[in-house]
């Protein structure tokens, strides 16, 4: 298949949703490159995000969290995102589309490190303020194609894992066969927070037996914490870098009759019920809303300030801090 049929593919399989806010907080939906019913051309929005997809609580969160700015701000964001985590060039072609509205400032949550690079260079190019979003894009390659982002705004997902991991070592008494659950190969959240747990475990001492990836995916974590417990009999933990993850491997633990510490990331509202009922041991919660907040003030900021864009300048690095989930906590 060619380049061009792929991206003719992906345009067909997209789900792309925009969402207009305006300071009175009306709203509408549409997909990209279409006119909305009844919308006056002085109410087009300036600003734009593209997000990984709207299927889960995390990035529901997200997308409220910049409705409330951009009603607060006294502006209008639309917002597209990506049918699934795995459609790579569909959110590619969002991007692209986005490029062509002609947007002052879009927000990029991408869907792996390298597959929006090029488009981002292309906004970059045609004098549009980027902000890197959750993902971080590939910044050398970025820079290399002449593009830049202005900032970038996530959760340290290193301290994430380290996180999480050492909430199972307390729980564990310092000792005892752990193992990770990672989400999808490649992704730098992921790779972050498997990376933050592995060092607390191997500073802890425990034994870190295995880790794997299960692709952000519920049924993928059960039937991999399903081996792990076959495997390692005298398994105690799990650390899990999301939270659908985290359930799958709970029901797993369930299901074999074993009394392992589960954690979980991402503060969902599933998992904060099992957290409380006492079955997931903990989870670590993003604030989601109040990255994408940060997105939309940083855009603004962007807008506002009106520099030359430059491929060589640093973006601003931006972290929103992370809180432990317990039962006991408050």
């Amino acid at each position: 298949m060619t380049k061009v049929s792929r991206i003719a593919a992906s345009v067909l399989l997209t789900a792309a949703l925009a969402v207009t806010v305006s300071g009175c907080g009306s709203s509408q939906t549409q997909t990209p490159g279409s006119s909305t019913p009844g919308q006056q051309t002085e109410t087009k929005a300036e600003y734009a995000v593209v997000l990984k997809v709207l299927s889960s609580p995390f990035w529901q969160s997200m997308r409220d969290g910049i409705l409330e700015e951009a009603e607060k701000q006294g502006i209008k964001v639309d917002i597209y995102a990506a049918n699934s985590e795995d459609d790579v060039e569909g959110q590619v072609t969002l991007l692209e589309n986005a490029i062509n509205k002609g947007y002052k400032a879009i927000g990029v949550a991408p869907i792996s490190a390298d597959n929006l690079v090029p488009a981002v260079a292309e906004a970059s190019k045609k004098g549009i303020y980027v902000i890197n979003i959750d993902e971080k894009l590939n910044l050398e390659s970025l820079k290399g194609l002449g593009g830049a982002v202005q900032a970038f705004v996530s959760t340290d997902n290193k301290a994430v894992g380290r996180t999480g991991a050492q909430y199972i070592i307390d729980r564990i008494g310092g000792s005892g066969q752990v193992a990770i659950i990672e989400g999808k190969a490649g992704a730098a959240s992921g790779e972050d927070r498997k990376a933050g747990a592995t060092e607390a475990f191997l500073k802890a001492g425990v034994e870190l037996v295995e880790s794997q990836p299960a692709d952000w995916d519920r049924t993928k974590a059960y039937d991999l914490a399903t081996n792990y417990i076959a495997k390692y009999p005298d398994l105690k933990g799990i650390y899990a870098c999301n939270d659908t993850m985290a359930m799958g491997a709970l029901e797993a633990v369930k299901n074999a009759g074993k009394d392992i510490v589960v954690v979980g990331t991402d503060g969902n509202e599933d998992a904060v019920a099992s957290v409380k009922a006492g079955e997931l041991a903990a989870t670590v919660a993003q604030d989601p809303a109040q990255i994408g907040r940060r997105g939309v003030q940083l855009m603004i900021e962007a807008v506002k300030a009106g520099k030359a864009i430059d491929p060589n300048a640093a973006p601003a690095m931006e972290s929103v801090d992370a809180i432990l989930i317990t039962k006991d906590a408050n």
